[in-house]
């Protein structure tokens, strides 16, 4: 078991270090100034040995002042190696960690919607920020760092054994002790600081979510019960990191002891021995020069492997192949807008279809209005018509053509898409509106502001066009939020329409706005209206009526008024609804 763990560890290193290639040349200087610094690391105190030993005790003063001066000169270049090995492998693990954040994000951005029906949105958010930035340890503070210290002990060693092996072998007596506890605090540091990196994922999530939602929790007075969990949560990540905590605090203390008890024994042997006292002092420094890495290399093990899980996390996003294929290679500048949906089953889930065996066509040109109770399938269908789902029976077609064989850029384009939930971006109007395209210039923005009746409203605003909108839009009502959705679909003149529910959430008076807006939007194009209110949909060229994800009537509002079934009851209660909230 343990050894398909190394195997695996040594594979997510592999992949990690792939990132590298475009900075090899940075890779192989810092292993490269690793290497140098082991060579300086026993300089040093062999010259304070070589000092103590003929010039202090041989009295030959004069070269005393020569060699303090060597010494300084090692100690600066020494020291600025040290700073530039630092900086390189900090640059690398940064550079490293952008270039992942950035494939990570835009795998991310890809995936199937169903990732983020099933996945938190904060555990996606701590792959993408939290954890590729562990992956920059492994290169500043992990693997690159241990190499340096396992090289500068080899040295150390490798020196003290020339200068005398019998007093080595002596000083390193209480090693096993060091080793066995360095094991001990390694594993016992790696299971805390899994138990924290999945803690901080557990806080990332719930925060998210909340922060989200607080307009929710305020409303139903839900603080205090909210404020308990996100506790309970919280004192888990305490525990979590407590406990490692603990397992520096016992391991730290071994180690001074253990130093201790070599250095006592270098004197107990050396003065029994009569070895020289440069040679003392020299194997003390020595001892220094090891001890100093082995109190951190167990802690910088444990970084390289909190390093090789947040690794593994991030690879398994970027693994992740449940995305829509872009395969098509059909990509029209325009298209004549006939939609076809040829006996179409879907479903979220193996379990449940949400539309079944549906079939409908809407000419170019023409409107199309979809109407039924809340969970028929009605925003289903305009997911699969955008390929935001990938259908699982039948077909979609477009102008004919299967939207399998569009290029994703080119069927999204053509398609534009106004949800009943608008989202706004933290950004000003001017950014929601053109989502940042260059090729849209602001004289169409203002043309297509007049159009839907909003440019006055927004040359209102403090800022005008430069109005910083907050978060989701938070500063604007629903209806001002609706109407600059119609400008931002305006503005990339989509061949087809879908508006998903746009007039649900607003009052009387945004509604006949939002209508009139519909009017000018429409215009021209083909269009699908999801309606929950069927006062907007009279003047359709055809409507569905869904039950259950299956077609109960299809015809013009006054052909199913005139049948009697479905559609006509559902008018008839609105219109009773209606009279009810006038009177």
């Amino acid at each position: 078991m343990s050894k398909e763990k190394k195997s695996f560890d040594f594979h997510l290193l592999k992949r990690v270090l792939e990132f590298t290639r475009p900075y090899r040349k940075i890779f192989f200087w810092s292993i490269g100034l690793a290497i140098l610094l082991a060579a300086f690391t026993p300089v040093r105190p062999f010259l304070i040995q070589y000092t103590v030993d003929h010039f202090i005790r041989g009295r030959v003063y004069d070269w005393i002042i020569y060699i303090t001066l060597i010494q300084v000169g090692f100690l600066l270049i020494e020291t600025a190696i040290r700073f530039y090995f630092s900086y390189i492998t900090s640059w690398l693990g940064q550079s490293v960690v952008k270039d992942i954040r950035v494939k990570v994000f835009k795998k991310v951005i890809h995936l199937n919607l169903r990732q983020f029906d099933r996945t938190p949105i904060g555990t996606l958010t701590t792959r993408t920020v939290d954890d590729i930035e562990r992956v920059n340890e492994i290169f500043a503070d992990g693997l690159i760092p241990i190499i340096a210290d396992l090289l500068s002990i080899l040295c150390v060693l490798g020196i003290m054994l020339w200068t005398d092996w019998r007093l080595t072998l002596v000083c390193l007596i209480p090693f096993p002790v060091l080793i066995i506890a360095t094991y001990y605090f390694k594993e016992s540091v790696n299971r805390s600081f899994q138990k924290v990196r999945n803690a901080v994922a557990q806080l990332n999530a719930f925060v998210q979510e909340h922060i989200t939602g607080v307009h929710i929790v305020q409303a139903f007075a839900a603080e205090e019960r909210e404020s308990a969990k996100f506790m309970a949560i919280n004192k888990e990540h305490r525990n979590a990191n407590v406990k490692a905590i603990f397992a520096y605090s016992v391991f730290f203390p071994v180690v001074e002891i253990v130093l201790a008890a070599s250095i006592g024994l270098i004197v107990w042997f050396g003065a029994g021995e009569s070895i020289s006292p440069g040679v003392i002092m020299s194997f003390i420094l020595y001892l220094n020069l090891i001890f100093r890495p082995l109190r951190m290399i167990a802690d910088k093990f444990n970084v390289l492997q909190m390093g090789m899980i947040a690794s593994e996390r991030v690879f398994n996003v970027l693994d992740n192949e449940d995305f829509i294929k872009n395969e098509g290679s059909y990509a029209p500048l325009s298209v004549k807008g006939k939609v076809a949906f040829e006996n179409v089953s879907f479903g979220y889930t193996e379990a449940a279809e949400v539309l079944k065996n549906l079939s409908f066509t809407v000419e170019p040109g023409q409107t199309l209005a979809i109407v039924g109770h809340t969970g028929s399938g009605k925003t289903t269908i305009i997911s699969l018509l955008n390929r935001l789902y990938e259908v699982k029976k039948g077909s979609i077609k477009i102008d004919d053509v299967p939207v399998e064989d569009f290029q994703l850029d080119a069927l999204r384009t053509c398609t534009g898409v106004v949800l009943q939930d608008v989202f706004l971006f933290s950004g000003t109007v001017m950014d929601n509106l053109t989502l940042l395209n260059p090729n849209i210039p602001r004289e169409k923005v203002i043309e297509a502001a007049k159009m839907i009746g909003m440019h006055d409203f927004i040359m209102r605003l403090p800022g005008q066009y430069e109005y910083s909108v907050m978060e989701r839009g938070a500063t604007l009502s629903v209806g001002q939020r609706q109407l600059l959705s119609f400008i931002r679909a305006l503005l990339y003149n989509p061949s087809i329409l879908i508006l998903d529910e746009a007039t649900s959430s607003v009052d009387t008076e945004s509604e006949h706005l939002i209508e009139q807006a519909i009017q000018a939007l429409i215009k021209g194009r083909t269009s699908i209206v999801i309606a929950h209110r069927l006062s907007t949909i009279q003047r359709a060229d055809a409507i569905i009526v869904l039950d259950k994800g299956e077609i109960r009537e299809m015809g013009t509002h006054r052909e199913l008024l005139n049948t009697g079934g479905h559609y006509s009851k559902l008018y008839e209660m609105q219109f009773e609804k209606k009279a009810v909230e006038l009177g």
